[in-house]
Order: structure tokens, then C-alpha cells, then sequence
């Protein structure tokens, strides 16, 4: 299969995923701008310009017990020659410990490659995880805390979220953003003007609801340049150690521009090494930071 068949099949690939889950949050496209590159490939037949692999996440309400139904999140990456190359698929649930996790994602993918190497394989990977999820939260399950201890141990993700925008000016959208982090606790920065930049990092549902929210105002572009999932155990408190700001803040720095709209970036790029995150500058806008 050549390179614009893989691309061909990918796009289709995902209209069929869109129409298998069209409800809110069910297929969330974390990367418009690697899909915006697969699809303009597939229109002019050339590969030219693509620079990003597409990522996706599909979320799936499964009935696992009697109680209750639980949120199972595939996060797919497929890679350029995919599907020739088996796609990259991690799947996550609260519910599962990190023993348990490793081990459903090792078993997926096992499946994968005895079954579906060579052909488009997203919707068996949700097939397969809606037939045995259930049983790999039944296995290994942690030891009883001690007696008189009410403290359980589960694995929760901690999200970081780098959103990229073409501007952000509207005083309506940057009060949403303020109240909205403060609503959902999360913690990160915004940075107003032409381009915008919006940060914000904490519990996985948290952050997903926070963008939902955030990409349903009109836009000219955004997006999610950079994504962050770190598992974690909820018995410490190591949320507050995986966190980079303390707060959510809006941050203005010196501004230039014939219409003064465009923020320093020699000030924020200073701000975020100061924070331990320089390295996505160059995530964000494709150059070095200085």
C-alpha cells in the first residue's frame, strides 16, 4: 500500500469512527492540526506538508458492573504507514490499577498483531476492550488496606493540556477560560493576544471537560499542540508534585506589534523555563526558544 492509500484509509477510517460515536466527547480529535495535514494530503494526493501523526481519543461508557457504568478512554496515534504498521492504542480506565492497565494494553495489542497487521483495526481494538475490560478489573486487586485505615489506593491520570490558538482577544472567551479552571480546579496559564496560549493541567476528566467546553466557541484555529497523561497513585500527593503552577492565572507580557497584540515571546519563553517546561516552545510555535 502506498503512502497516499495509507492516508486514504486513515481518513476513512475516521469518518467511520465519527458516525460509530457522534455523541459529545465520545471522539475527540486531540491534534486539528495533523488531521487538517491527512486531509489536505488526500485532496491534493501528495504527502508533501504532512508533518504530524493523527491522535484521537474514544471514549466508551461500559457496563463493567451492576452499579455502574465506567469510562474506558482509547487513546489512538496512528503512524504515518498505518495501517501497513500496527496503530499505537493505550487504553485507560480509573478503575484499573497500573498492573491491570499494563496488562490489558499488552494483551490488546497482542490481539492486534495476530489479527488485524495490515488492515484498519480502530474499531476491533473498541470490540475487543468492550468483550474483556471488565475482566481485568477483577485481577490483581490491591491488599485491604490496614485495619481502621479508610485510605484506598487507585490509579487516576494527571492530564497537561497545551492548547495553541490564533488569537485570543474576546473578553467573554478569556472570563470563560478564568471560570472555568476555577470551576473544574485546574491549574496552568493563559496568554492573550495573537497567538494565544492556553495551559491548564490536572485530573485527566477535568481537563477533557474543560476543553470540550473550550472548542465548542468559534475559533478561527485551535488546538491541542502537546498532550500530557502521567498515571498516578491517589493515595499520596502526587498530583501536587506532577504539577508545573500552583494556580491558573492569566499572564500578560510586553507587547509589540503595529497593533500591539503580540506577546513577548522571549518573556514567556523565560516564564516557562522558570516553570520546567521550556521544551514545548518549540512544541508551540516550531521554533527554539531564547
Amino acid at each position: 500500500m502506498i503512502e497516499i492509500e495509507q492516508a486514504e484509509a486513515q481518513l476513512s477510517e475516521l469518518d467511520l469512527l465519527a458516525s460509530m460515536f457522534p455523541g459529545e466527547n465520545e471522539l475527540i480529535v486531540n491534534d486539528q492540526l495533523a488531521l487538517a495535514e491527512l486531509k489536505d494530503c488526500v485532496e491534493k494526493k501528495t504527502m508533501e506538508g504532512r508533518s504530524s501523526k493523527v491522535y484521537f481519543t474514544i471514549n466508551m461508557h461500559l457496563d463493567v458492573s451492576q452499579e455502574a457504568m465506567v469510562m474506558f478512554s482509547l487513546a489512538c496515534i496512528l503512524p504515518f504507514q498505518y495501517p501497513e504498521v500496527l496503530p499505537e492504542i493505550t487504553v485507560r480506565s480509573v478503575l484499573l490499577s497500573r498492573s491491570q492497565q499494563t496488562q490489558l494494553n499488552t494483551d490488546l495489542t497482542t490481539y492486534l498483531q495476530k489479527n488485524c497487521c495490515g488492515d484498519v483495526c480502530i474499531l476491533n481494538a473498541t470490540e475487543w476492550v468492550r468483550e474483556h475490560a471488565s475482566g481485568y478489573i477483577s485481577r490483581d486487586v490491591p491488599c485491604s488496606p490496614p485495619t481502621g485505615s479508610t485510605v484506598q489506593s487507585v490509579d487516576l491520570i494527571f492530564t497537561r493540556l497545551w492548547i495553541y490558538s490564533h488569537h485570543i482577544y474576546n473578553k467573554c472567551k478569556r472570563k470563560n477560560i478564568l471560570e472555568w479552571t476555577k470551576e473544574l480546579s485546574l491549574s496552568g496559564f493563559s496568554m492573550p493576544g495573537k497567538p494565544g496560549v492556553v495551559c491548564v493541567e490536572g485530573p485527566q476528566s477535568a481537563c477533557e471537560e474543560f476543553w470540550s467546553r473550550l472548542r465548542k466557541l468559534n475559533w478561527k484555529r485551535i488546538l491541542i499542540r502537546h498532550r500530557e497523561d502521567v498515571t498516578f497513585d491517589s493515595t499520596g500527593d502526587e498530583m501536587e508534585k506532577l504539577k508545573k503552577f500552583s494556580t491558573f492565572e492569566e499572564k500578560v507580557f510586553s507587547v509589540n506589534g503595529a497593533r500591539g497584540n503580540h506577546m513577548d515571546f522571549g518573556e514567556l519563553y523565560q516564564f516557562l523555563n522558570a516553570k520546567g517546561c521550556g521544551n514545548v516552545f518549540q512544541m508551540l510555535f516550531g521554533v527554539e526558544g531564547q
